[in-house]
């Protein structure tokens, strides 16, 4: 029995050797296979609250941090000149559309004077043409005492009657005529005025601003008073609540083991019980390198020391299938991303 213990011992050290080999190459397998990082980060798409309209705040509604409803009331800017513009507008309006009225009827009237006076105008031109024609044909008589002179001079008169009669028969027509422009013009003006009033209208409505989406306040350091005014200083932001997401950072190395449609483990450091399922949205093609940086539009990333080489990482966007409970969520708050290489129950375009 004394040789056995030194026989076992020769067969249980290259066991042991082996059977760490053996599991250091199925997890190297495994962490190849399910890329990991804990270089994420929670996110959520922002959007700053920035008013339509300048004035004072008259009325708060939310508190910092605080979550609001889609459509709900966020903060009211002073409407009393918003709302004496609009009034201001519809009477613009409706003194133009008095004015249209007026003057249609106006042109209804003069219908049939109008005609009159386009006949009027014809027979004038006729009555001139052949007072000037009779005046013409015996002015050269008078030299030869064929006609008397007062037979010319009557000519004559005739001619300044019916040229007289023209001009009036004329200007009737033009005033007919001139109506008809200044309807058209009235018109063109209280087109403009419309348009106007839809703007008084439209900046009202902006006095009132809502949540366009379920949200998170955040940032809010402002109060009832305030002067604000359409610029690039937002009131406050707001997270949208609807969507969550996770921004890993994977070295290069392994991005040829993630592609969009991938199931995904995340776990938030706020809460890292909760196992989140997530899926791949997309992999990122560019980032800003730290030797040479390429356009500020890009997200820079520093080096990890892998070994010899320092490898650069890409970001990773991972939406959360499962945001429950939300408080857990808050931007920027640290994640584990675990990537199951393979696995395509949803693909990114639903196609899978």
């Amino acid at each position: 029995m004394s040789g056995t213990h030194p026989t076992l011992g020769r067969l249980v050290v290259p066991g042991l050797v082996v059977g760490a080999v053996v599991l250091g190459i199925v997890v190297v397998r495994r962490i190849v296979r399910n890329p990991q990082t804990d270089d994420a980060i929670v996110m959520a798409d922002i959007i700053d609250v920035v008013p339509q309209v300048s004035g004072t705040i008259s009325a708060l509604h939310v508190a910092d941090n605080q979550s609001v409803k889609q459509d709900e009331l966020l903060f009211v800017i002073d409407p009393r000149p918003y709302e004496y513009a609009l009034d201001r507008a519809r009477a613009e309006v409706a003194a133009l559309d008095g004015e249209i009225d007026v003057t249609r009827r106006r042109i209804e009237g003069q219908r049939s004077a109008v005609q009159a006076a386009e006949a009027a105008v014809h027979r004038a031109e006729a009555q001139t043409k052949n007072a000037d024609d009779n005046l013409r044909r015996i002015e050269p008589l008078l030299r030869k005492e064929f006609v008397t002179p007062e037979k010319v001079d009557q000519a004559r008169t005739a001619k300044l009657t019916a040229q007289a009669g023209l001009d009036e028969a004329r200007q009737k027509m033009d005033q007919a005529q001139q109506d008809v422009g200044t309807l058209n013009s009235l018109q063109a003006k209280r087109d403009a005025a419309q348009a106007g009033l839809g703007k008084a209208e439209l900046d009202l409505s902006f006095c009132y601003v809502r949540s366009p989406f379920d949200a998170r306040v955040v940032n809010l350091h402002t109060a009832i008073g305030q002067f604000v005014a359409p610029g690039p200083a937002p009131v406050f932001s707001l997270v949208d609540a609807r969507v969550w997401y996770v921004v890993a950072n994977y070295r290069e190395t392994e991005l040829a083991h993630i592609a969009p449609g991938m199931d995904a483990e995340v776990y938030v450091l706020t809460d890292p019980r909760h196992r989140f399922h997530g899926t791949v949205q997309g992999v990122g093609w560019a980032v800003n390198s730290e030797d040479l940086p390429i356009t500020p539009g890009l997200p820079k990333i520093k080096r990890e020391l892998a070994w010899v080489h320092i490898a650069q990482r890409f970001p990773v966007r991972i939406r959360i299938e499962n945001p429950e409970p939300p408080e857990i969520f808050r931007v920027g708050a640290s994640a584990v991303a675990i990537v199951r290489s393979g696995s395509f129950t949803r693909a990114a375009d639903g196609s899978r």
